[in-house]
């Protein structure tokens, strides 16, 4: 009986261990998320003063590498050279209606996004591929737009790389890339419902 018994333990315990998952760890430049309205998906449910409505009118999707003592603009980052704007997987931005960003005329839907950085004005790139690993598969033939970013420098570092928006009212609001001591900014305009707040 005791070794009947110790044969089931033993065979309960390979077959439980042979289940157990391993998961990957905590990647070191993790996902996060931007919206125009700002904080529009915590807000809309947690800050109804603000009257956010049902729909936010951009959707950044993107992984923030950290600077960790590296000088980034012009190194890690070469100047001219396509970037993946974040780490790991490409960019992602969902424009919920049409918006005019960098004065050009962006219809909507869901767009890979690449930079071509330098120190005075970086190039953004809206792309039609979709679900890709850094930049190297992308193919220029699949550009969408091309606009133009001004770029000046912060006073201080920005340690994670960040997109942000910010409202200016009037339908207008301003899409921050910032990372080190650089900050590049495009222009936004809500072409079909110019409700946005600061």
């Amino acid at each position: 009986m005791k070794t009947l018994l110790s044969i089931i333990i033993i065979i309960t315990s390979i077959n439980s261990s042979s289940w157990a998952q391993e998961f990957r760890g905590l990647d070191k430049s993790p996902l996060d998320i931007a919206y125009l309205p700002d904080n529009f998906a915590h807000d809309r449910k947690f800050a109804p003063e603000r009257n956010l409505g049902e729909s936010a009118y951009i959707r950044v999707i993107y992984s923030r590498p950290q600077k960790k003592d590296r000088v980034v603009f012009g190194n890690m980052v070469k100047y001219d050279e396509l970037w993946r704007l974040g780490a790991n997987e490409t960019t992602e931005m969902k424009v919920y209606q049409d918006i005019k960003i960098g004065g050009k005329t962006l219809i909507a839907g869901t767009y890979a996004v690449f930079a071509l950085p330098n120190a005075e004005e970086w190039t953004i790139i809206f792309n039609s591929d979709l679900d890709e690993w850094g930049h190297y598969s992308y193919n220029e033939e699949h550009d969408v737009l091309r606009v133009a970013a001004s770029v000046k420098a912060n006073d201080a570092v920005v340690e994670a790389f960040t997109i942000q928006f910010e409202g200016q009212g009037d339908g207008k609001a301003v899409m921050s890339i910032a990372w080190d001591k650089q900050i590049a900014e495009l222009p936004i305009e809500i072409i079909s419902n110019p409700f946005l707040k600061k």
